[in-house]
């Protein structure tokens, strides 16, 4: 399993925290590397020997010479480029791997939420579902993994952990007797869409949707196993690792002879003792090749491999207590403490010194006392009294409410003692409309239009503006709904049985008709006009 030691640099303090670590044994770079140290530092000395007490003469200048030349090109080689750009491709190798082993529990809660059933053949279903989909999983461990490959190194060992039936061994078996190519993992997956297509027609899962989302779940399930075994099928390319392997060991092969002290024509007699700084460049650069050797397969038996054993066991044990202990289970439901304030103004500490400030915007602490009044932009005459635009005195609640505009075709209202109608300005005249009154209409409407553009020409407010063609608008408005109920009258008035009681109805006086059209007099008009004024004004206030 992977070595955590996140509790221990939580925090950094002082000179560090890694520090802690350096006396590590297990995954550290001493056990990685202590047994190729050795033989680097073996073959050091014996070189230093046989120069020193082995070579007379022409032995010992073709030896200097070597020397030399090692020392002036093992720098060409670029080590630190290609060991540091294989290390990287490695580690994120090393995490996609991770990240793409497949967990049963969004599954789980799926099927938990959605095959419904107390009874006994419910249970059953919920719980086989997941044990296929675990069982899918495990048979994907063993192609890749050797630990789990001997844990279970054949069908009957899946038997014996609950796994596996006889009859469903049994069924795999002859199935890789007629395709013995391929792997089988895939066959629990869609034995376990069966089961869940059967809950479907049996009516345990209550619609199609529901069933649609479980089968995605049990896809993505499937794509994580297929993309294990692709991870172990497609390696790193071979050149590539082989040309790391070249470089780093002919480098540490050309530092053996390249440091090795060689009397008078060297200055530096630390090498004559100990190889100091080539010994702490083994260290960085082996350690780093050793790092590449122990990712590059997360599924084996390193200290920094993954636990899958751990995995098999859990997902199992999880698996089964969501879908048949859990299942349409939770407390008794209860009011929170915070239930009458609606929500906490803060939330208690168990040592309230621990308590901190919110933090605060990048900006909260800026220094503004540079910007003064001189560089603050200058008001016009109209910006000099502070006006409250929230408030217009003249609109009622519901226009300051609403801030949707819409501006419909221009209406024409033409209330005549006689009748009311309302045509479009664009179309032919009513007949009720006198051809006298369209001049007047014109008239109308040419000083709206003068009285607009004299509106814009002058230096109002555009609030102001805003707040007049409002006031228009409702005073529109309102003579709209006083048409509409004289024609509402009208109606009322024409169609009046002929045998209503006279005591009942109080008619309006006879008056000459106009266009055979009864109306009501201009008394009763007037009263009506004036109610509704009234009660227009009562609805304002």
């Amino acid at each position: 399993m992977t070595v955590s030691y996140t509790a221990e640099v939580a925090t950094c303090r002082r000179f560090g925290c890694f520090w802690k670590l350096l006396g590590r044994w297990r995954a550290s770079i001493y056990k990685l590397i202590w047994a190729d140290l050795l033989v680097f530092l073996i073959a050091f000395y014996a070189t230093a020997f046989l120069y020193r007490y082995g070579l007379w003469g022409k032995g010992k200048r073709i030896f200097e010479d070597i020397v030399d030349y090692c020392r002036s090109y093992a720098a060409l080689i670029p080590l630190s480029f290609v060991l540091g750009f294989y290390v990287a491709i490695i580690v994120e190798r090393w995490w996609n791997q991770y990240i793409t082993v497949p967990w049963p529990d969004p599954l789980a809660v799926y099927v938990s939420a959605l095959v419904r059933g107390q009874d006994e053949h419910g249970r059953l279903m919920r719980r086989t579902i997941m044990r296929y989909v675990c069982l899918s999983l495990t048979m994907v461990l063993t192609m890749i993994s050797p630990g789990i490959k001997r844990r279970f190194p054949t069908y009957d060992f899946f038997i014996t952990t609950g796994l596996l039936n006889h009859n469903e061994a049994l069924i795999i078996t002859k199935m890789d007797e007629k395709f013995p190519k391929h792997s089988k993992y895939w066959m629990p997956l869609m034995w376990a869409s069966s089961v869940m297509t059967r809950a479907r027609k049996e009516g345990r899962i209550w619609d199609d949707f529901s069933l649609k989302s479980m089968i995605d779940e049990l896809n993505k399930f499937r794509a994580g196993c297929n993309m294990l075994t692709h991870y172990d099928m497609i390696s790193v390319p071979l050149v590539y690792t082989q040309v790391v392997t070249l470089a780093v060991y002919a480098y540490f092969v050309a530092a053996i002879f390249g440091n090795q002290y060689i009397g008078k024509r060297d200055s530096n007699i630390v090498n004559y003792y100990f190889p100091l700084l080539s010994t702490l460049e083994f260290f960085f650069f082996m350690g780093w090749l050793k790092v590449a050797e122990t990712l590059i397969c997360p599924f084996g038996d390193d200290d920094d491999d993954f636990e899958l054993n751990w995995v098999i066991d859990r997902n199992l044990q999880v698996s089964y207590l969501i879908v048949d202990e859990m299942h349409n289970d939770h407390p008794t439901l209860v009011r929170d403490q915070y239930w009458d304030e609606v929500f906490p103004n803060e939330l208690p500490y168990a040592d309230e010194s621990q308590r901190q400030n919110p933090p605060e915007a990048s900006t909260a602490k800026l220094d503004l006392s540079k910007i003064t009044s001189s560089q603050l932009p200058k008001r016009t005459e109209s910006d000099t009294s502070e006006r409250d635009f929230t408030e217009f005195d003249a609109e009622d609640e519901t226009v300051k409410s609403s801030e949707l505009r819409i501006k419909f075709a221009s209406l024409r209202f033409n209330i005549h003692r006689s009748s009311s109608s309302i045509s479009m300005l664009d179309n032919e005249p009513s007949i009720d409309q006198p051809m006298a009154e369209e001049g007047e209409g014109d008239e109308e409407e040419t000083f709206y239009e003068s009285d607009h553009l004299l509106s814009r020409g002058t230096s109002k407010d555009d609030f102001d503006r805003l707040r007049e063609e409002r006031e228009r608008e409702r005073h529109s408005r309102q003579l709209q709904h006083a048409a509409m109920t004289f024609d509402l009258l009208k109606g009322e008035l024409k169609h009046l049985p002929d045998s209503a009681n006279p005591s009942d109805v109080e008619l309006p006086p006879e008056s000459p008709p106009s266009d055979n059209i009864p109306y009501p007099s201009a008394e009763h008009e007037a009263q009506t006009e004036k109610s509704y004024m009234h009660k227009m004004k009562d609805q304002q206030q």
